[in-house]
């Protein structure tokens, strides 16, 4: 009896020391200046692990974020609920869980227009709101950008449809767009700055490459510190008072668990995230604290946090509190559970779906084989305590009580969105759900496969595609069902000029797990451009026929392109303008729709689609490429060669570019310019589609 009260008294007294971390002592209770009229700015560094910051205790050198921690709070116990891109962003801005704003994963969904956000409300409350992000993932076409009256989503990128590499806009040129904007505002505003930096692939800039050549991903997080030592600069300057928040959306793997980047796994190293609050600029006060606090905090916060800022009443539908002391120096609704999921395996590989919740110091993670986790004894996640079933139990009931719902079905990826997400990394291809899921489907089992994956999109960026194949390879002979590894397979042997192959992986795949509509329309695709356009037309038409007029645009693009191969430049016409009817600002559809006219000869319409094309999409290599085919033929050859030399500058594998760059050269009686043009053309085109040109060419280079 004895033994049982004692024990009953140290467990009351642990409970009471940890509500006592959850509240503010009132002796400190830091000032904090709640207005309508102060500035908002929200500052969110993808890919961002709390540990690499000064402050935080980690190695990169982080002079402005220290001392913003320094003058502000330091949450040192923050985490998302989703480990990408753009679900995370979705409730740093809506403050909702992303079972409640839809938003499951970076590519199939897209924020409805009726869900307010920080800047729908900050906007009916008198606040200008400007938007600058630096990657792909957030692009307005997501539904982000809803009550922003500038949202600057010019992340530039190679132009290329067919490859895994695309461009970054560096945090330098971000925090210069927002610096422009907000020198022009004489209003309170909001400014959202995302940047982008510290994603793989890691390739710091000078001199931070050289000062951690040994840890690049640090040297990406000590320059994007760098890049905001401007921005922090003029909101000190500026005239009235600003809350500024810094977070990021998730962190980074780093091998960590065996996770090389993110998006797979929902361990701490890529759901915890830094979490800094401070108020900079006229009659504000240092908000700092010696250390950081233990308050538990939640991107669904944030949005209450700015509302109770502004002094605007806070909204009962949000599921967040602020995280801002009352005069008290309390905040009311503590201890907050943190819902979680990491849904991306489960949507585009077929693995089991990842959800958890924290509570009370503990992690758990619902999956076939469960996880249990005491952060406060055990923050690096060794110890799986999920034998405790009483424990288990009680944490699974607590996330039964959130009443999180499985995704919706994504829509259809476009072959553009699908290749821009692939080239950061990000592995886009659907995969059906299924009834139930077993010890086999667990991620972490499998995140081995996954570091394949990655490794395979490495190999071909350095220009190993070989050894990408045999990886590929190796992954579907381990799980035949991983339909994403057929897709890569079937591309890459494609951009070798191994066309048969190519075809021959993605009909295997139709066997190989449940087909999707993406993986069926890059056979039609490929079946077209390899003389067999009746069977492409064969398979996509019904496809499209049974969507009827909510066809995919990525299905009527290849329905498109099958017509135009057998044959029917009308037909292809048609779809292709059925396509930008859908999709007006589809810099690939005028694109098509421009070669679907010179196949009929309609030079003026083809190259008023091209134009309008290149309108739409400056960096794209084959908007330029087929205005130069266009000049050409209407008989104006510098024109032609301007937008060729334009084209294989923004792509140097358009090789139908690069060829009538180099021919035409040549045709103008400059040989010598068009030399380096054809060398490159005979050194790196593949045989499989350009042999006869390659032996032609190989010849006059021979004989000059």
């Amino acid at each position: 009896m004895r033994i049982t009260r004692r024990a009953a008294l140290a467990a009351a007294a642990s409970a009471v020391a940890l509500l006592l971390l959850l509240f503010w002592p009132s002796s400190s209770t830091p000032a904090i200046l709640r207005t309508i009229d102060q500035n908002i700015l929200l500052v969110s560094i993808d890919t961002l692990r709390a540990d690499a910051l000064g402050s935080y205790g980690g190695r990169a050198a982080t002079p402005n974020l220290d001392r913003l921690a320094r003058e502000g709070l330091r949450f040192d116990f923050a985490h998302a609920h989703a480990v990408v891109t753009l679900p995370s962003h979705a409730s740093i801005l809506t403050g909702l869980l992303p079972f409640q704003h839809g938003v499951r994963d970076n590519a199939g969904y897209r924020l409805a227009a009726e869900v307010p956000t920080m800047a729908t409300r900050l906007g009916a409350a008198g606040h200008e709101a400007g938007a600058f992000v630096g990657a792909f993932p957030l692009d307005s076409r997501f539904g982000l950008d809803a009550g922003f009256i500038v949202y600057d989503d010019r992340v530039g990128g190679s132009g290329q449809s067919s490859d895994f590499l695309i461009a970054e806009r560096p945090a330098e040129a971000v925090v210069h767009a927002a610096l422009q904007w907000l020198g022009d505002r004489t209003d309170p505003w909001f400014a959202w700055v995302h940047l982008f930096d510290p994603h793989a692939a890691y390739v710091p800039p000078a001199p931070f490459d050289r000062q951690y050549a040994d840890a690049p991903y640090l040297g990406e997080v000590a320059y994007t510190d760098w890049t905001l030592g401007p921005l922090f600069d003029a909101v000190r300057r500026a005239p009235r008072p600003t809350l500024v928040i810094v977070t990021a959306d998730h962190g980074e793997g780093l091998g960590d668990h065996g996770e090389l980047t993110h998006g797979v796994l929902a361990y701490e190293p890529t759901l915890r995230v830094p979490l800094i609050v401070a108020q900079l600029g006229p009659g504000t006060q240092a908000m700092g604290r010696p250390g950081g606090l233990r308050l538990p905090a939640r991107h669904i916060d944030l949005l209450p946090t700015v509302l109770d800022a502004l002094a605007l009443a806070p909204d009962p539908a949000l599921p967040g509190v602020s995280l801002l002391p009352d005069a008290d120096g309390v905040r009311a609704g503590m201890p907050r559970p943190s819902y979680f999921e990491a849904m991306s395996a489960s949507l585009n590989r077929g693995w089991a779906p990842l959800s958890g919740v924290i509570a009370d110091g503990q992690k758990y993670i619902q999956l076939p084989l469960p996880e249990l986790y005491d952060l406060a004894d055990d923050p690096d996640e060794t110890a799986n305590r999920a034998d405790d079933a009483a424990r288990v139990q009680a944490m699974a009931r607590r996330l039964d009580a959130l009443r999180a719902s499985a995704p919706a079905p994504p829509d259809p990826v476009s072959p553009d969105v699908a290749d821009r997400l692939r080239s950061l990394g990000y592995v886009v291809g659907r995969a059906a759900a299924r009834p139930g899921y077993t010890a086999d489907d667990d991620p972490k089992r499998l995140i081995g496969l996954d570091r394949a994956i990655h490794q395979g999109i490495d190999l071909y960026q350095r220009g190993r595609p070989e050894e990408a194949i045999d990886l590929y390879r190796t992954v579907i002979e381990t799980r035949p069902s991983m339909l994403i590894a057929h897709r890569h397979l079937a591309f890459l042997h494609w951009m070798l000029g191994q066309v048969d192959a190519a075809v021959a992986t993605l009909e295997h795949a139709l066997t190989a797990g449940r087909p999707t509509l993406e993986l069926q329309t890059q056979l039609g695709v490929y079946l077209a451009e390899t003389g067999r356009a009746g069977d492409a037309v064969r398979q996509l038409e019904p496809l499209a026929a049974a969507r009827g007029s909510q066809a995919p645009i990525h299905l009527l693009n290849a329905l498109g392109i099958a017509y135009a191969r057998a044959g029917n430049p009308e037909r292809a016409l048609a779809t292709f303008q059925a396509l930008v009817g859908q999709d007006p600002d589809n810099a690939m559809g005028f694109e098509n729709i421009g070669a679907a006219h010179l196949e009929r000869g309609d030079l003026d319409d083809a190259r008023i689609a091209f134009q309008r094309a290149v309108a739409i999409a400056p960096t794209s290599s084959r908007a330029h490429a087929g205005l130069g085919v266009v000049w050409l033929r209407q008989g104006n050859r510098d024109p032609a060669i301007a937008s060729w030399t334009r084209a294989v500058e923004l792509d140097p594998q358009n090789y139908d570019a690069l060829y009538n760059l180099g021919a035409e050269l040549i045709n103008a009686g400059r040989p010598a310019a068009a030399r380096p043009y054809l060398e490159r053309f005979v050194r790196s085109a593949p045989p499989a589609f350009y042999a006869d040109d390659i032996h032609r060419l190989s010849q006059w280079l021979q004989a000059r």
